[in-house]
């Protein structure tokens, strides 16, 4: 049996190729590539019997580049990242390797190597592209639920002035009245539209089409003034490169 070995690390390459050779002495290495591109030309040139492909590549990653695999071919992903899912192909007759990988962890993937292929095998490949695919973006918030007694607010997004953290809950603050969110800042700042609100501050962050004018006071420290609240809203110096086209 012949294996590919795509590593863009070489120390890390020749080292798997050594423990493959003295942990499994009949295993050919066919090839060793540090990029996707690579390895996906080698699956398809070589057709080597099992592909130890690293997730993160130059070019291509691993799982692109599994796509050129054969048919036969056991493809063994191996990174550094990713370890939900682990436990997720714990299981897969073809593997899941998280680095530094033990010797004892390789040659438990090297004995399920040696057995023949199940069906799992198959749907390895779309199953694993499918769990570490990002997930998709959902639509920014656009309504505010906000309880006051036994009263529900329902407050556009668009129509906040800014956010103030409030310990564990949040202030928003509108052209003429402030609310009292039961959820933290740092929960809702995923919400919104990152292009419409900045955050200014570690607890403050501004609807961008209500800023009138941003300038420095005597202390050089750079604040930011609305169009329909009378406050002067602090920039920290983590996000004052958000003001230097103003």
């Amino acid at each position: 049996m012949r294996a590919l070995i795509a590593e863009d690390e070489p120390l890390l390459a020749d080292d798997l190729a050594r423990r493959l050779h003295r942990l499994w002495p009949e295993l050919a290495i066919a090839a060793l590539v540090q990029d996707g591109l690579a390895a996906r030309a080698a699956l398809a040139d070589l057709a080597p019997d099992i592909a130890f492909l690293d997730i993160r590549m130059p070019g291509l990653s691993g799982l692109e580049a599994a796509a050129a695999a054969p048919p036969g071919c056991r493809v063994v992903f191996v990174t550094a990242h990713d370890e939900h899912a682990v436990a997720a192909f714990e299981q897969a007759a073809a593997d899941y390797l998280l680095k530094p990988v033990s010797d004892a962890r390789l040659k438990k993937c090297l004995d399920r190597l040696r057995q023949p292929p199940t069906v799992a095998d198959t749907d390895l490949l779309a199953r694993l592209s499918a769990l570490l695919a990002p997930a998709p973006k959902a639509d920014p918030l656009r309504w505010l639920r906000i309880q006051v007694g036994d009263t529900v607010h329902l407050v556009a997004v668009e129509d906040v002035c800014y956010f103030q953290s409030a310990d564990k809950y949040t202030s928003v603050l509108t052209r003429d009245r402030e609310y009292l969110l039961r959820t933290p800042l740092k929960d809702l700042i995923p919400q919104l539209d990152p292009d419409a609100f900045w955050q200014v501050h570690r607890g403050t962050v501004v609807n961008v089409a209500q800023i009138k004018a941003a300038r420095r006071d005597l202390a050089g420290r750079l604040q930011v003034s609305l169009k329909d609240r009378g406050e002067v809203l602090a920039v920290s110096r983590a996000y004052g490169h958000l003001f230097r086209q103003m």
